[in-house]
């Protein structure tokens, strides 16, 4: 394994990354402009803010639904027909939505059927990644994706919001549908027709329910695969943290600029964390210090359970997220161990198993926060983490084991 990081240069010079980046940076666009245009659109319409949540929410509960559910296709369709397909059809279901005189509820469905193409979109992406990307191009790639996605969440949603108060959501849905339609024009040109991947799925396993639970039989019945999944699932429960983020800027005092200040924090340092493993760290140093910055971006945020300053708080976000960069190497160690036939659906399980658990220590903490004070809410998610990563980190693989292919019953 070469000492030096790859270039941003060396991952641009491959053709088909640079499609592939420029259709991922438009679909996530696409993804924050339909989120907040349809809130908008639904709370005018109904008056209620618990549709209004309903319809943004449903992003994620797609995910825990489709994940491994959809991801099946990925593995058994051509990654590029997958891709097209899933701009496609989210571009004419967008386009729907700005029929005149559409009911709210028709409109809420409508999100959730669109939101349900984006797993399969993004695992035949991902899938596709090990098989354009050799080397430490790969790691570095996973790094810049996940950068742009960090800001790309904050723009995107604050870009929707400025288009919706110029113009009218009717208009943002109309810029959201054009932005699918280019991003399948940058698919159709610059994918090859047919990918190894493709080949590698030619033959189905059995019937249906063994398809879709073939990814989980791979992950979990492979002891590193199993360790790499644990990490990064366990590790996010410092995402409770988010769910506070109103009540904790209460507890000081403060209101929504500061609660958004909390909210930015962590993808801030995820950012600049990512910067600095993929074009600072040589390869080898990332993979020593994965679990040390795994177990720091957990226990960086005990020190929140004593109420320190707020200053104190937003550093110890920060410095949580950007440990938090860890998984950035680990999502390259985990794309590469998992076969190719399958690895489409290893991701819809990753994906759909870090919504679930995102989703769970929000609610948890949200509750807790009920009876306790948020910043002692804070610490403890953090010391909940930090046990959980560190029973991980205790039975780590120290030798890649091979990946058995599971058998269909």
């Amino acid at each position: 394994m070469s000492e030096q990081p790859a270039s941003y240069r060396d991952v641009f010079a491959v053709r088909e990354y640079r499609h592939l980046f420029a259709a991922n940076l438009l679909s996530l666009i696409g993804d924050q402009l339909t989120a907040v245009a349809l809130s908008f659109l639904v709370y005018a319409r109904s008056g209620s803010p618990l549709l209004a949540a309903l319809t943004f929410a449903g992003s994620y509960a797609t995910w825990v639904i489709g994940g491994p559910l959809l991801s099946v296709f990925a593995d058994r369709l051509p990654r590029r027909r997958v891709l097209l397909v899933g701009d496609l059809a989210r571009a004419a279901i967008v386009l729907l939505m700005l029929i005149p005189g559409i009911g709210v509820w028709t409109l809420v469905a409508m999100a959730f059927v669109a939101n349900l193409f984006r797993p399969p979109f993004q695992s035949a992406r991902a899938s596709l990644m090990p098989d354009i990307l050799h080397g430490d191009r790969y790691t570095v790639a996973n790094g810049l994706d996940n950068i742009v996605a960090e800001i790309t969440q904050v723009a995107g949603f604050a870009l929707g919001g400025l288009l919706v108060a110029a113009g009218s959501a009717q208009t943002v849905l109309a810029a959201d549908a054009a932005t699918f339609l280019l991003s399948a024009a940058l698919i159709a040109t610059g994918l090859r027709g047919s990918a190894a991947a493709t080949r590698a799925t030619a033959q189905p396993s059995g019937s249906w329910w063994a398809e879709t639970t073939a990814g989980a039989r791979v992950v979990f019945a492979d002891r590193t695969l199993r360790s790499y999944l644990l990490l990064f699932w366990l590790s996010c429960l410092v995402y409770a943290a988010e769910g506070v983020a109103a009540p904790l800027a209460a507890e000081y005092g403060a209101g929504a600029w500061t609660g958004g200040l909390l909210l930015a924090a962590m993808p801030a340092g995820v950012a600049v964390g990512g910067v600095l493993l993929t074009r600072v760290c040589a390869p080898r140093l990332r993979q020593r210090i994965m679990l040390p910055l795994a177990l720091l971006s957990c226990a960086v945020l005990l020190p929140i359970a004593a109420r320190p300053p707020l200053a104190v708080v937003l550093t110890l976000f920060f410095v949580s997220g950007l440990a938090g960069s860890f998984s950035i190497p680990l999502n390259a160690l985990f794309g590469r161990a998992v076969p190719a036939a399958y690895r489409a659906r290893a991701f819809g399980v990753a994906m759909s198993g870090l919504c679930a658990v995102q989703g769970l220590a929000m609610f948890a903490a949200g509750a807790a926060a009920e009876w306790l004070r948020p910043t002692l809410v804070v610490g403890g998610a953090g010391l909940a983490a930090t046990v959980a990563v560190g029973v991980v980190a205790a039975s780590w693989p120290r030798v890649t084991e091979p990946v058995p292919v599971p058998v269909a019953a």
